[in-house]
């Protein structure tokens, strides 16, 4: 689950106030304070146009208002959602060789940043001297960068509340030398194989001649333990998929009603994704200003792809997109996987 058409040129930052946290007036402290720059755009036309299409889809970047961040961090928490735990094992045992490849005091772009803490993870090994954190959910953003600013005032820091799906815009700020992009917990499976080829190629370009790419992604395994991951027995997923037709309802004004839905996760073998989807419980009309959308019992909106990797495949992509060299770890059961993919 994750971490995303075009996007606005509108990039007004908005300064955070020190005397709010109680910040110290330091030469050092007052450079740390985070910048947030917001370049998203109006969602409510591709929303629109995915309701309306002959398999109804939602994109699955609106999972993540402020509530569906609170509940994907209750994800991570789960027995059975295993990605966020085996994830962080592998970047352990990986933190010495990407540290030595990556550098230090260089420039770290964490995309898709959530809470920050898998990029908090890393900088005492990779010590930047400016962390840029991008996410769609402006909210969960702000928080996170002003509490991760106290704890580590001697790095610059800005907040891009930006869907970077369909393309990556950094602003002047954001500095071009020695770049490493990190895009962990398997993100990157949100993406068809062509779309994630194009992504690859996007961040290749702004890596110039000296970046990096650090992923984490989810490998193939037994189908049971997939679908576990995203159907949990306490029903956090559940809630977590259906509070999007709540954020749908806020950013359209439609009228979904949460308990004519449920949440079903299934593992396409022949694809190697789980797909999540909301189905219909009753034959039902959704209505928004100036549209609506009859659903049959049983007819599904498709909310999510999660695709699952071989390693050497995804080696294989990152080459084509024009990666010089690919470094790859795993844990010991093979069950996820981390690649640095080099300029």
């Amino acid at each position: 689950m994750s971490s995303h058409v075009k996007l606005l040129s509108r990039a007004a930052a908005r300064p955070q106030r020190p005397d709010a946290f109680h910040w110290p007036r330091t030469p050092a402290a007052l450079r740390a304070l985070p910048q947030l720059i917001d370049t998203r755009p109006d969602s409510g036309d591709e929303i629109r146009s995915g309701l309306g299409a002959e398999t109804a889809t939602l994109a699955p970047k609106f999972l993540y208002d402020a509530l569906g961040s609170r509940l994907f961090d209750a994800i991570t928490e789960l027995p059975e959602y295993y990605l966020t735990r085996v994830e962080r094992q592998v970047l352990d045992r990986a933190r010495p060789d990407i540290a030595a490849a990556a550098g230090r005091g260089g420039t770290f772009i964490d995309l898709g940043a959530g809470n920050c803490a898998k990029a908090a993870s890393l900088f005492d090994a990779l010590a930047p001297s400016q962390y840029v954190a991008v996410d769609i959910a402006e909210d969960m953003l702000s928080q996170s960068l002003n509490a991760l600013r106290q704890r580590h005032p001697e790095i610059e820091m800005i907040g891009l509340a930006q869907d970077f799906s369909s393309g990556l815009s950094l602003p002047p700020q954001v500095r071009a030398a020695r770049r490493l992009f990190f895009y962990p917990g398997s993100s990157i499976g949100n993406f068809v194989p062509g779309d994630a080829l194009r992504f690859a190629t996007m961040i290749r370009d702004h890596c110039g001649n000296d970046g990096h790419l650090l992923l984490g992604v989810d490998l193939v395994k037994d189908p049971g333990i997939l679908e576990a991951a995203y159907d949990d027995a306490l029903g956090v997923t559940r809630a977590f998929n259906l509070n999007l037709l709540n954020h749908v309802n806020v950013l359209i004004g439609a009228d979904f009603n949460l308990r004519d839905w449920a949440h079903r996760a299934l593992y396409n073998r022949a694809q190697q994704r789980i797909e999540m989807h909301l189905e219909a419980l009753r034959d039902l009309v959704v209505t928004w200003p100036g549209g609506s959308r009859a659903f049959l019992a049983g007819e599904r909106i498709h909310t999510e792809n999660s695709y699952k990797f071989e390693l050497p495949d995804l080696a294989a992509m990152l080459r084509r997109a024009g990666f010089a060299r690919v470094a790859t770890w795993t844990d010991d059961r093979h069950w996820f996987g981390a690649c640095l993919a080099s300029a």
